[in-house]
């Protein structure tokens, strides 16, 4: 591999720092002259490059050399800026892993060296060895860079040990070439967001805590290295909440030439406070003016779900705008349509909430909804949404309610002929719009809306908010032409922009890229079939009945689930005549064949098996008594990105009939 010169300049001269530093050249100097008297034959006058070469080597000069230089390969594989990198980490001895790096770039090593004080787990015992307990789980991400952290048990005190290797650079031309220095870093305002999951011992996630390290203090530590101390405080309701302290070392790899002094750090980050407190003040003093006017057109409006801020899940109040950005999926995701079966098939779960009362808002940023796999419908709204900006269309995130006035949110695209689409994010379904006329007599044949959304106050992506203004809210006499301000009232652009640009405030949570699955689909579908042929067996003997299992007729039933995903994905359905013809020849004449699909998002497959036996039909067929009982089960696991999956379940029995 040829390097460009510039490069190869900086690569001499790390080597020769190296080589200066374990001063390489006087050892050498010693073993030649040690060489030459003890070796070197009285008539030979000179001695070779491969002598001393030799010498060298059987001194263990060279491989010391090369111990210290071995983060230098002979191929530097370079990964693209939008691929999730893996983490780098550490067992307890804290051995390093051997990785491929660029040594012409700059590097953030972030050690996590243990927690403390997470203190309702304090009476948690200590696990015993194989036994299945909760984990702690620390997801990392960085300009364009994912991590995650190995599972530790959750304790007061979690044995985090794991090291991080971020790639700090500048993507603006004629920056991505060469190394960052420090002026350069200290002008790369993204934080490390950083978001602690638990895991519970029957799979499901919680969201322990989320935060933003800013990490630019290393420039001005000594040698540019620091530790810090980082108190992670509560989500929701409880993000005033301390719920533990992280140990965090910062170390910039290869060492910086020139650090900053302190003083330099700290203006230049109380600076970015003061420019993003301002510019937030200005978007507010403007919202309440838009807001007043908006008051002032028809008092009803007062009552209606106009959205321009909400809480995330530290509680900050940011502008609706930013929780939407156009998000390309790389490879991950073909299709619109599959990029709405992927947000469906993540978990829905509503914000926790301690007591009664009301829904508990907590809009939460991206990366913590990805890493905790499930969120609310506006989580998922606002993920829909992003994706389908980033295939292109016109996409909105509409806030309203559904029946019996329930908020909710939905994702809205406008088509170039005008055409309306709503796009559920929670089921994947699309439903065409077609607004009914209050004015048309009686008789006049209206559509009628198959939707689920009763009223609608406001609509917003990254650059647009308007507001709903029109004399009635409710969704099926709503006219969707957003130029016409007598019927939506929009926001600035530029004052979006002004807060919600990229870039634009660096209190802005970035955007991290989608990772690929991580799941086996074979090896899981396989896995969660034998454990439920285990649970049937054991439910039909505490029944006093037999278990025989036909394995050609569990093969049988893949098409149909392979189908079904299918038209979860496409909205067509394919291949049910070919099932339904192998299900005739495998089912002999005078019997009977019953079958019961079911589809989950999680892969929990006692939780799933407790689920079917609540739907008398598929109680009927595990139970099933009669004549010549064969009995069959074939699980189909769908993977998507962030290791999402969409499990199929069918079962199925075929018995002769005695009637």
């Amino acid at each position: 591999m040829s390097l460009p010169p510039e490069k190869a300049s900086e690569l001499k001269q790390l080597i020769h720092q190296q080589l200066s530093k374990m001063d390489v050249h006087g050892r050498i100097r010693e073993i030649l002259a040690e060489t030459i008297r003890e070796e070197l034959a009285p008539d030979q006058q000179h001695l070779s490059t491969e002598d001393l070469i030799k010498a060298l080597r059987r001194r263990g000069i060279i491989d010391d050399v090369m111990k210290e230089l071995n983060f230098v390969t002979d191929s530097v594989e370079q990964e693209l800026p939008s691929s999730p990198k893996q983490p780098i980490c550490f067992d307890r001895q804290s051995t390093l892993k051997k990785t491929n790096i660029d040594p012409t770039r700059r590097y953030l090593y972030l050690q996590v060296l243990g927690g403390k004080a997470f203190l309702e787990h304090l009476q948690e015992p200590e696990p015993l060895p194989g036994q299945v307990c909760s984990t702690f789980t620390l997801c990392l991400h960085y300009r364009n860079q994912r991590f995650r952290s190995k599972p530790v048990p959750c304790a007061c005190e979690p044995d985090f040990h794991d090291g991080f290797l971020l790639e700090v650079h500048r993507e603006s031309l004629g920056d991505g070439t060469r190394m960052a220095d420090s002026t350069t870093m200290l002008s790369i305002s993204d934080p490390i967001h950083m978001v602690l999951i638990k895991t519970d011992i029957f799979g499901e996630t919680t969201l322990v805590a989320s935060y933003f390290l800013e990490w630019r203090s290393v420039l001005g530590s000594e040698n540019g290295v620091t530790s810090l101390t980082v108190e992670l405080m509560g989500v929701g309701t409880e993000s005033k909440v301390s719920v533990g302290i992280l140990n965090i070392k910062l170390e910039m790899y290869p060492p910086l030439n020139q650090t900053l002094s302190q003083e330099v750090v700290n203006t230049q980050l109380a600076l970015e406070r003061q420019k993003t407190a301002e510019k937030e003040r200005l978007f507010l003093v403007y919202a309440k003016q838009w807001w007043r006017e908006y008051l002032q057109i028809r008092p009803s409006h007062n009552s209606r779900l106009v959205k321009i801020f909400a809480q995330d899940e530290n509680g900050i109040n940011r502008p609706v705008c930013s929780y939407v950005k156009p998000l390309r999926a790389g490879r991950l995701l073909d299709t619109p349509r599959q990029a709405a079966r992927f947000v469906n098939v993540l978990g829905y779960e509503r914000a926790p909430v301690i007591g009664g009362g009301g829904k508990q808002e907590q809009w939460c940023t991206l990366l913590a909804f990805l890493c905790r796999n499930k969120g609310d419908c506006e989580d998922h709204a606002n993920l829909l949404c992003s994706l389908l900006l980033g295939y292109g269309l016109e996409a909105f995130v509409c806030v309203g309610t559904k029946a019996k006035g329930v908020p909710h949110a939905w994702v809205m695209t406008c088509g170039t002929d005008g055409a309306i689409t709503f796009w559920e994010s929670l089921t994947g379904h699309r439903y065409i719009h077609k607004p009914t006329n209050p004015d048309e007599p009686p008789v006049a044949e209206q559509p009628k809306p198959l939707y689920p959304y009763r009223t609608i106050g406001c609509v917003f992506n990254h650059q647009m908010f308007l507001g709903n203004c029109q004399p009635s809210d409710a969704v099926e006499t709503c006219v969707f032409d957003l130029n016409d301000e007598s019927k939506w009232k929009p926001m600035s652009e530029e004052a979006i922009k002004s807060v919600c640009a990229p870039g634009a405030t660096t209190s802005l949570p970035p955007f991290p890229p989608l990772c690929a699955s991580t799941i086996d689909a074979s090896v899981t579908s396989n896995e969660i079939e034998m454990q439920l042929r285990l649970l049937v067996s054991e439910h039909r003997k505490d029944l006093g009945l037999t278990t025989v299992w036909e394995d050609q007729l569990s093969y049988l039933l893949s098409p149909a689930l392979a189908s079904y995903e299918f038209e979860r994905t496409t909205s067509i359905s394919a291949g049910n005549e070919e099932f339904q013809d192998a299900i005739r020849r495998a089912v002999p004449d005078g019997h009977t064949f019953k079958g019961f699909p079911i589809h989950f998002v999680y892969r929990n497959a006692r939780r799933a098996f407790a689920t079917c036996l609540r739907s008398p039909f598929c109680e009927e067929i595990i139970c099933c008594r009669g004549d010549q009982v064969r009995l069959a089960v074939r699980v189909r696991v769908f993977t998507y990105p962030e290791s999402a999956c969409a499990v199929w379940i069918m079962f199925a029995c075929k018995y002769r009939s005695v009637l």
